[in-house]
């Protein structure tokens, strides 16, 4: 169990490390995506304001060209408005002139108002059409970028209780490592007990069972069933190939010079199997 807690605090740190830089990436992402709304929203208002522009300059071509027809018809009903024909009806040459010059001063501010509000018109148009495509660019990266974030967010909500689970799992394997060394030290204190120093050649078997030993020892790495009458409970021991151990549990297979090793998985203690092992008392 040590070398767990062992392996759960390296998880734990890397998992650490790994949320830190998550929370930066967490901070920079909604950091641009506060960025990118603000920009589509800049394009929204630019491309509104040119709508407006656009409208009104419809709304200028509309009333000049309406203006003009209206002044043609005017010129009709009066009566013929060619300059031979004003000529001809002219009281005099000044008249004629005037009447003639009229015609082609108003004729031509007509022209040019409609003119300008065609161009006004047609650039407006295309402003309007790049300002579309605009926002909707940026509508697509704000959508990506939130997408982003809320994906970062449930990474971190993950990662938080991994955290959760591996200290807790700590803290469980803390607490029976100090359970088991506490019964093994009471173990250890019962007449007999004391076998330090020697060596012993045993058969070593691996097993993987769930619940407690004959002693009330929560199985664990390290519970070692043995012989009482070859071997003390609560004898601590080194075991080659397999590391510390202390004798808590007993079996009816277990006897004489044979002792069993559990495991966390019958994988492991099928991988181990049955092996000659020369142990070391302490």
């Amino acid at each position: 169990m040590r070398n767990e807690n062992s392996s759960l605090q390296n998880q734990t740190r890397a998992t650490w490390l790994s949320s830190v830089t998550l929370s930066t990436r967490l901070v920079e992402t909604r950091s641009a995506l506060e960025r990118f709304r603000a920009k589509r929203e800049a394009i929204s208002a630019e491309r509104a304001e040119a709508a407006q522009s656009l409208r009104l300059a419809r709304h200028t071509l509309e009333v000049s060209q309406n203006r003009l027809a209206g002044r043609l018809r005017l010129l009709y009903e009066q009566g013929p408005s060619d300059p031979m024909s004003v000529l001809v009806g002219a009281t005099s040459v000044d008249d004629a002139i005037n009447r003639i010059d009229s015609l082609h001063r108003i004729a031509g501010l007509d022209r040019k108002v409609i003119d300008a509000a065609k161009t006004a018109r047609a650039h407006l148009t295309a402003i309007t059409q790049r300002l579309a495509a605009d926002e909707a660019r940026a509508r697509e990266t704000e959508a990506a970028t939130a997408a982003t974030v809320v994906a970062l967010e449930a990474a971190q909500r993950e990662q938080a209780a991994t955290l959760a689970s591996l200290s807790a799992k700590r803290s469980a394997n803390s607490s029976q490592i100090s359970t088991l060394e506490s019964q093994a030290r009471e173990l250890a204190a019962t007449p007999g007990a004391s076998q330090s120093g020697r060596t012993l050649t045993v058969l070593a078997t691996g097993y993987s069972l769930s619940g407690h030993t004959s002693t009330g020892v929560p199985v664990g790495y390290g519970i070692v069933a043995v012989d009482p009458s070859l071997i003390a409970l609560g004898t601590k021991m080194t075991i080659p190939g397999y590391g510390e151990g202390v004798a808590a549990d007993t079996g009816g297979a277990v006897a004489g010079a044979h002792i069993d090793l559990w495991f966390p998985t019958e994988a492991e203690a099928l991988a181990w199997g049955s092996r000659t092992v020369t142990v070391t008392l302490h």
